[in-house]
């Protein structure tokens, strides 16, 4: 069976500005990372950083799967104004965000942040909960660039493997060698 990464990050606009050039730029990165193995993607089907990666991943062949908060289509179109082009296929939870959350890190081997804040903040304790590998891209900002931290200080023995690596190709490398 495949294995399942899924991405967490910032669902915040990143349309503008160099450090969003920057962000982006990251965020094909790590799709193209994905792309070179045969895994399949897992996202909250959100906007922001987590959509463009899952947008060039899917565009490059990488299977897609959106966990959505909604319980429909038209909820995850009207109600979170949510995109639905950049998926192969759409779970609609019902669950809202957090509920969501837990469903799309149960059902992933790895878990990958990128950037992220406080919805991010809570997909990334519940996948150290979870005892998950876990990577963070970092150099991105947000809760990538401060899991360490946080771990270090606020941490409980659970299991969790956690990566940090700025490269793409060496984050997701590792995180795939751990479950070997």
């Amino acid at each position: 069976m495949k294995l399942k990464v899924g991405v967490i990050g910032s669902a915040g606009d990143t349309s503008s500005g160099s450090a969003a050039g920057v962000l982006l730029e990251r965020a094909s990165a790590l799709a193209r990372a994905l792309s070179k193995r045969d895994v399949i993607l897992l996202t909250g089907g959100t906007t922001g950083i987590v959509y463009a990666v899952g947008k060039a991943a899917h565009d490059a062949g990488v299977f897609h799967v959106g966990v959505s908060p909604a319980s429909s289509e038209d909820e995850h179109l009207e109600r979170y104004k949510l995109p639905i082009d950049a998926c192969d296929l759409l779970v609609y939870t019902g669950f809202g965000l957090k509920g969501r959350n837990v469903v799309l890190v149960r059902s992933c081997d790895i878990v990958i942040c990128i950037a992220g804040a406080m919805g991010s903040l809570n997909e990334f304790t519940i996948a150290h909960d979870e005892g998950k590998v876990v990577g963070c891209l970092t150099g991105t900002g947000g809760v990538a660039d401060e899991a360490g931290y946080l771990l270090q200080k606020f941490s409980k023995q659970s299991g969790a493997r956690l990566f940090r690596d700025h490269d793409p190709d060496k984050l997701l490398a590792a995180c795939l060698q751990a479950l070997a």
